[in-house]
């Protein structure tokens, strides 16, 4: 079996090498020890196992046909202690990296810099190597192995990520950290991956004609045309847009991203608890936000449009559960019928739909933004609440209680066939919706 000393021995054959870089080739043997330290001990064991071969022997001209590594060792060290051996110069560089772990500090503080101006409590350093370095290191492993080694770039983030500690009195995390400061060595810059503010809310939109989420002009795509007065938004403004921009003012973030666990008909109302959303201000400047103040102002900002409540902060994953748990819903529909029908009559309809699983095929109003499948929903309850007028009427309203996912427009009217079975199909009556407010969102475990 290979000896530390002889691993050592053909690594620091190869040229001159920095103490991190040789002990980093040992770092996985014993603890409580830097790279740099491992490195020292590894040389003066070398320096001091040449001396004692050539103090055996009793042959001076045994130096020059001892191993290079041991001449090496002895230069390196000498170079530390700011000799000469034989009035030769002592080699400068460590040709692995360059001698990159002497300028750590010119790296930590370009981070400092970058980061002056941020709020944040924890963060972690990252380095991309040049292809130089890279190219170094394997060469390196081909002569060590990589059985007891680290990586360089480990090191490396490891030790700036030290500096920047004791330089801003921040904590280097490892797990979800605020900030990711990158290093890129090749174009001696910094990038800086601030993580986003996430919260978590319920909103109710209570005026008709507004989208969930800002939709780009149909005629010019976002780019701004005549037709949308340069805005590029086929609506003024949004859900997402009323809630998001006073965010926005009050984390000095990038942008704003709005996710809704699901979304209702631009022309309908969303009332009752209101549905769940999440909030994600992107390189939020600001972390630390007053959410009673923040749920008030977007409250003001938004006019009485929109109302958003219980307002806490939460992580990215609370994005995949909206996105992903079932959620139940109920409906209220205002509906007309193209001739008069009776309470009976539409009671006994609603009584049959209930606990049906519906097959419904892509809606057409939206096939043009949506795959063509056929869904199976369950209508879980189905009530009449007034008509207009009473005994006969041509409008009536109506609660629906299904899955998440139905669409309840195309229940009523059946849609060409594409819903079975419908209020209209099972009535014999055409049939649509005039008015659909949302008065629940129901997701288990949500909160």
């Amino acid at each position: 079996m290979t000896t530390i000393l002889e691993i050592a021995e053909k690594i620091v054959a190869e040229g001159p090498i920095c103490d991190h870089c040789l002990g980093r080739q040992f770092a996985k043997l014993s603890t409580g020890l830097s790279n740099d330290e491992r490195g020292k001990s590894v040389k003066l064991t070398l320096a001091m196992d040449a001396d004692r071969r050539l103090k055996d022997s009793g042959d001076d001209a045994l130096l020059m046909e001892m191993a290079p590594s041991s001449i090496h060792a002895q230069k390196t060290l000498a170079k530390e202690n700011k000799t000469e051996i034989e009035g030769e110069p002592v080699v400068e560089k460590c040709w692995v990296c360059l001698d990159i772990f002497k300028n750590l500090d010119f790296w930590a503080d370009m981070a400092v810099e970058k980061l002056q101006g941020i709020e944040y409590e924890t963060f972690l350093a990252g380095t991309k190597l040049s292809g130089l370095l890279s190219e170094n290191e394997e060469i390196l492993w081909e002569q060590a192995g990589t059985a007891y080694a680290e990586q360089l770039k480990s090191e490396l983030n490891r030790e700036i990520g030290k500096i920047i500690s004791q330089k801003t009195g921040k904590t280097v995390a490892f797990s979800n950290p605020d900030i990711m400061v990158t290093f890129d060595i090749a174009k001696k810059e910094v990038d800086l991956n601030i993580r986003s503010v996430y919260i978590y809310g319920r909103y109710q939109k209570k005026v008709r004609g507004i989208p969930q989420t800002k939709w780009p002009c149909r005629n010019c795509h976002g780019k701004g045309c005549d037709n949308c007065g340069g805005t590029g938004k086929q609506y003024p403004e949004s859900v997402g847009e009323l809630a998001g921009y006073p965010l926005w003012k009050a984390s000095k973030s990038e942008d704003v991203v709005f996710h809704g666990a699901g979304r209702e008909d631009i022309d309908a109302l969303m009332l009752g608890t209101g549905r769940p959303f999440v909030l994600e201000a992107k390189a939020p400047i600001i972390r630390t936000l007053d959410l009673a103040a923040l749920e008030k102002e977007i409250n003001e900002y938004a006019a009485g449009k929109v109302e958003v409540s219980n307002l806490a902060l939460c992580g990215k994953d609370m994005v995949e559960k909206l996105k992903t748990e079932k959620a139940k819903k109920t409906y209220r529909l205002k509906i007309k019928f193209e001739s008069p029908v009776t309470e009976d009559s539409l009671r006994s309809v609603l009584k049959e739909l209930e606990g049906k699983e519906i097959n419904q095929n892509t809606p057409n109003r939206v096939k043009h933004r949506r795959a063509d499948l056929c869904r199976n929903r369950t209508v879980h309850s189905a009530e009449f609440e007034k008509s207009e007028p009473d005994g006969t009427f041509d409008v009536a309203w109506v609660k629906i209680h299904c899955d998440g996912g139905l669409y309840v427009k195309e229940l009523t009217s059946s849609d060409e066939g594409r819903t079975v079975p419908s209020i209209s199909g099972l009535l014999g009556i055409g049939a649509k919706v005039d008015e659909l407010d949302v008065i629940d969102v129901d997701i288990a475990d949500i909160e």
